[in-house]
């Protein structure tokens, strides 16, 4: 499967890892962290380091209960930092729901626009359209102040689909290239864990809309708790768990704050997944690389 971007196709197939960059102070487990420009660029160079296909970059919270960030802000805090791993050569995502800070990250060089309202204005289509950019739409209930409360669905796995099937079809209406779309069940955002736990299960169904399917669990709260893990900095373990379920399921783009353990757990499971991936690694090994070695 191939998703196209603004300059450049990616070949999503095996799996890519996107490394989260929060500019902002009050991000839920990295709030603050790289809100310094400089360390924002110095993280995203050590994520492709890593093994992160590419990075998103974001200047606005939207964990449960942000509240929103002036557009001249926002813009202020990421297009320098987009600007600056694109020169590196990295692959950048811009994390926004503004048509004006996507179209200046754009200019920047941003390849993506990852939007949670799944492109909730016909300015943002505008913007999608005549940029030739690759998209994700997300799946949202309310709005970050409201999402978590009370959500309430019949069926969460067909509701999620169904939207985010009718925004696809929207914003290819509007000029975007089909194989330009990705597509995000917005785990977290305005779901419980059930929810979360359901859409994860369900991610086949998503699948079948022919759109790359996006997965971003990293760290969240529903992790702590199932597993007891308070910490959102120590839930990496589970957040690679996932990562490998998803792609067993038919996720193929993972958005990770840690890109080592994720990014481990992705090859894993596509070896298992791919056979054909075993066998070349097994006809390539030495005798000494037994499977128990």
């Amino acid at each position: 499967m191939i998703w196209k971007l603004r300059t450049r196709e990616l070949d999503v197939s095996q799996g890519l890892i996107m490394g989260v960059i929060n500019v902002t102070p009050d991000s839920f487990s990295d709030g603050g962290v790289h809100l310094d420009p400089a360390r924002a660029i110095s993280a995203g160079l050590e994520m492709a380091r890593a093994g992160a296909d590419l990075v998103d970059v974001g200047g606005e919270s939207t964990r449960p209960g942000a509240l929103p960030v002036h557009v001249d802000e926002e813009m202020g805090r990421v297009v320098p930092v987009v600007a600056a791993l694109v020169e590196s050569g990295l692959v950048v995502s811009i994390d926004t729901t503004k048509p004006e800070v996507a179209s200046a990250a754009l200019e920047a060089g941003a390849e993506i626009v990852n939007d949670v309202t799944a492109a909730g204005s016909d300015r943002m289509i505008e913007v999608l359209a005549g940029s030739g950019a690759g998209v994700i739409l997300m799946h949202m209930k309310g709005t970050p102040r409201t999402m978590q409360q009370d959500p309430v669905y019949d069926d969460v796995v067909a509701e999620v689909a169904g939207f985010l099937e009718d925004r696809a079809g929207q914003v290819i209406d509007g000029g975007v290239d089909s194989a330009s779309v990705a597509i995000d069940p917005g785990i977290g955002f305005g779901k419980t864990s059930t929810h979360n736990l359901e859409l994860i299960d369900g991610l086949p169904r998503l699948v079948e809309s022919g759109y790359p399917v996006v997965l971003g669990t990293s760290r969240k709260a529903f992790l702590g708790r199932i597993t007891g893990i308070d910490d959102p900095g120590a839930r990496d373990g589970v957040t690679a768990v996932t990562t490998a379920l998803g792609f067993e399921r038919g996720a193929r783009v993972f958005r990770v704050h840690d890109v080592v353990s994720s990014r481990a757990a992705l090859s894993l499971a596509a070896a298992i997944v791919s056979h054909g991936t075993w066998h070349e690694w097994s006809q390539d090994s030495s005798p000494g690389d037994s499977p128990g070695s």
